[in-house]
């Protein structure tokens, strides 16, 4: 660790985004998830002779809105080219990408570090279409699923400010909430709707050159991406430690292992022959059409979060849990509107709600209604129920998305707030347990909640914890 803590890490991200369109980048094939191997794909999209390209319209505008939505330039005048390599999943023996001539170029996202905020340039953002998918057999050998060739992406290239995988990461989340605010696309990162390729190197600290660096291709999760980066910087220190040079190569990151693995000799841009693809005219956007399509962009997160802290009192982190999921945060705007207590309705759903609800909040939707969490905020804010109450209520209406002011009504779950009758209890808990009392008198102050949880469950948790502290603590002096 010694070593490890004399080098920087040095890393920037290309991260893949599969847009949301119904149809493909350059033909009318459906881009369905999970459909049955090869029976979404046509000449064009595989590539036979002949086949000529036509520009998916709606790929261009979700892609301005990704750049808009990241702080990019958006370019008047942009082009297509095509990327050549072999590989057996592209049947055209190239992919339709832009090279030097991008979409959107120069923009920026600002992530939340222990230090504070930290700005992570976008070098471009690019349009370009999707490979096949290689399936490999141990009966069969390797078979070919073209249903993937011609699914329009979007491939987003930042600058090499990232210096810790847990900015990597910050980045990734932050990138991804963005790009679902703006609804080019779902980001599944289980289906491969959002994927990260990791390029990574590491110097000496206070040295301005780059050192050689490596390519992890593919990651499609939060811990792999953090996995990938802690280990292959790590490696690379290592090599550099024992006298040796790291190799500029495409590396693959094992999650089974959590080690990284040599794939190929890394390519450079000269070794693709870019080209102009003849086949496709240049994408040229007016100002007008820009301005519309920046129109019609949502609130994003960074102004929800500012919005949030400014007229609910929400604390920066509070409103980043919040922002970080755009149904997450409509939901809780819906919860707000019912409300008088909107920061103790926040403070229920993350302590609360974000603990039974899975991780990923883009598979389901929230069980609740969200008048009924608005009715627990206000309840437990005027005191009709405590703390206590309002958790257990919050776990029952999961499951069942009861009215919470019923459910009180009803079972009788009202706080209790009577200082007569909650002083009968703790003299009663503080007569009964005596060993408790012997401890607290000699010193050990933690002794006394031993004695509010017996008064606690004496009014079937419904006491108000505020008025019963008082209470112990002036019948404790008096022993």
């Amino acid at each position: 660790m010694k070593l490890i803590k004399d080098y920087e890490l040095v890393c920037g991200l290309e991260v893949h985004v599969e847009l949301a369109t119904s149809t493909k980048i350059f033909c009318s094939c459906p881009t369905t998830f999970g459909a049955e191997p090869n029976t979404q794909c046509c000449p064009v999209c595989t590539g036979m002779p002949g086949a000529l390209p036509v520009l998916n319209r709606q790929v261009v505008d979700y892609a301005v809105m990704a750049g808009l939505a990241t702080n990019c330039r958006i370019a008047g005048y942009s082009k297509q080219d095509r990327k050549n390599y072999f590989y057996p999943d592209l049947p055209k023996a190239y992919q339709i990408s832009q090279y030097d001539l991008p979409l959107c170029e120069g923009g920026y996202l600002e992530i939340e570090t222990e230090e504070g905020k930290k700005r992570i340039g976008i070098t471009r953002i690019h349009i370009e279409e999707d490979a096949g998918k290689l399936i490999h057999d141990v009966r069969y050998g390797t078979m070919i699923d073209c249903n993937r060739c011609g699914v329009p992406l979007i491939e987003i290239v930042s600058e090499p400010d990232i210096r810790s995988a847990e900015e990597a990461v910050a980045y990734v989340k932050k990138l991804r909430a963005v790009i679902m605010y703006t609804g080019v696309s779902d980001c599944r990162m289980n289906e491969g709707s959002l994927r990260c390729d990791v390029n990574l190197s590491v110097r000496k600290k206070g040295s301005e050159k780059f050192g050689t660096r490596t390519e992890m291709k593919n990651i499609n999760s939060f811990t792999f991406i953090r996995e990938a980066i802690e280990y292959e910087y790590k490696r690379q220190v290592e090599i550099l430690e024992a006298g040796g040079a790291v190799v500029q190569e495409t590396r693959r990151y094992d999650s089974e292992t959590g080690e990284t693995y040599s794939m190929r000799t890394k390519e450079n841009a000269n070794d693709y022959r870019y080209f102009p693809d003849p086949d496709l005219p240049p994408v040229i956007l007016t100002d007008k059409e820009v301005d519309a399509l920046g129109k019609a962009i949502p609130r994003l997160p960074d102004e929800r979060k500012a919005y949030y802290t400014e007229k609910y009192g929400l604390s920066e982190y509070d409103a980043e849990l919040l922002t970080e999921n755009k149904r997450a945060a409509d939901y809780f705007e819906s919860v707000a509107e019912a409300t008088d207590y909107p920061k103790l309705a926040a403070n229920m759903m993350i302590s609360e709600l974000f603990a039974l609800l899975p991780p990923d909040l883009d598979e389901v939707s929230i069980p609740i209604e969200p008048i009924h969490i608005a009715a627990l905020a206000t309840m437990a804010g005027e005191g009709t129920i405590n703390s206590s109450v309002a958790k257990k209520l919050l776990r029952r209406i999961y499951e069942t998305d009861s009215d919470p002011v019923k459910m009180v009504e009803q079972e009788g779950l009202a706080q209790i707030n009577d200082a007569v009758l909650l002083k009968k209890y703790v003299d009663e808990a503080v007569a009964a347990d005596t060993k408790s009392v012997t401890a607290y008198k000699a010193g050990n102050t933690k002794a006394a909640k031993a004695i509010m949880g017996k008064v606690m469950a004496m009014t079937g948790g419904r006491g108000n914890p505020a008025v019963i502290n008082e209470l112990l603590e002036a019948a404790l002096l008096k022993l």
